[in-house]
């Protein structure tokens, strides 16, 4: 059942994409159409599934510390570490879509 949900997913997925792609620039090149769409998407994935990392990752070094209260610096530091990558890879997403969505408008 789970193996057919996802190519049920998959599958959805790549039929919604290939309006994409067939889609011209319209009048003045000025119309973004679902280049928005797209990045509001894309935008909303990275941040829900980042938020998903961090919350797995916060749990994993409470339940470290509960069992190992003195490797706590050790422990914190590589939670900070963590936190701290796995929020760039959201600002990275966010500067890799403002600049494709400005670069759409721009032509």
């Amino acid at each position: 059942m789970r193996k057919l949900q996802i190519l049920f997913t998959v599958l959805g997925v790549l039929f919604m994409a290939a309006p994409a792609f067939a889609q011209d620039a319209g009048v003045n090149g000025t119309a973004i159409g679902l280049t928005s769409i797209a990045a509001g998407l894309g935008m909303g994935l990275a941040a829900g599934l980042c938020g998903l990392g961090q919350g797995r990752a916060t749990a994993s070094a409470t339940e470290a510390l509960a069992r190992n209260p003195g490797a706590r610096p050790g422990i914190l530091l590589l939670l900070t570490l963590g936190l701290a990558f796995i929020e760039s890879l959201s600002l990275f997403t966010f500067v890799i879509i403002f600049a494709k969505v400005t670069t759409r408008v721009a032509h």
